[in-house]
């Protein structure tokens, strides 16, 4: 059993690094802040959708230490986490805002880091 689980996490994460993730996404945030952002939430959110819809694999664990600044080449570093507890970085950079909406990119790492013991 827990080789199948480690296998089908090594698995989405091979999908994930091999894909071409370079995927454009956009997000609307709320009106009133003079520099849009969008929630550390809202963004691992988002990131998740992107990427199991790219790969065609569930929802994965995502999380996002900050909200992202709507200022074009603003990055930030998101982390998704397995079921077996291994990880994989993911790069996020704003290539546009428009009015209050921001758009970006996501990469993901080509190498997954293993679980900590």
């Amino acid at each position: 059993m827990t080789a199948t689980r480690l296998s089908a996490a090594t698995s989405i994460l091979s999908v994930i690094a091999a894909g071409v993730l370079l995927v454009g996404c956009s997000a609307s945030v709320s009106v009133g802040s003079s520099t849009p952002k969008l929630s550390k939430d809202k963004l691992a959110d988002t990131v998740a959708e992107k990427l199991a819809a790219t790969t065609g694999q569930p929802k994965p664990d995502v999380t996002c230490p900050e909200d992202l600044v709507g200022k074009v080449g603003t990055t930030t570093r998101c982390k998704l986490t397995a079921d077996d507890g291994s990880t994989l970085g993911i790069s996020v950079t704003v290539s546009s805002v428009e009015d209050k909406q921001i758009n970006f990119g996501i990469k993901a790492d080509e190498t997954a880091s293993p679980a900590a013991n």
